[in-house]
């Protein structure tokens, strides 16, 4: 498969809820790197990120574009409540080995009126 067919395969398990799903995208070994937060490292971890995630909010994941370049998949997102971010998708061997993500943890937080950090 081609990093953008994984990465549309990523948007529709993200979209469904479904960590399970999302979790079998990666890499045994993969790190998913929100840079809001810190590094979460190997599938049932980011299987357990996932769930939790689901859990705490409805996220919405609509395309703007996908990108690929090599083994390299860029999807630029927003959601339907403006939130805007960028990811970036390291595939090897069709598993997702590394995902960097980039957004407003701050706007998620107020916009879905959940706990804000006390730093």
């Amino acid at each position: 498969m081609q990093p953008k067919e994984i990465i549309q395969l990523f948007v529709q398990y993200f979209n469904q809820g479904d960590a399970d799903a999302l979790a079998e995208l990666y890499a045994e070994d993969a790190i998913n790197h929100q840079v809001a937060n810190e590094p979460t490292i190997g599938k049932e971890a980011i299987r357990q990120m996932f769930k939790t995630e689901f859990a705490q909010a409805e996220i919405v994941c609509i395309v703007e574009n996908i990108f690929e370049d090599g083994d390299w998949g860029i999807l630029e997102w927003k959601d339907p409540l403006g939130l805007r971010g960028c990811g970036f998708f390291h595939i090897v061997n069709n598993k997702i080995q590394l995902q960097r993500g980039y957004w407003d943890k701050l706007s998620f937080l107020r916009q879905h009126q959940l706990h804000l950090p006390t730093k």
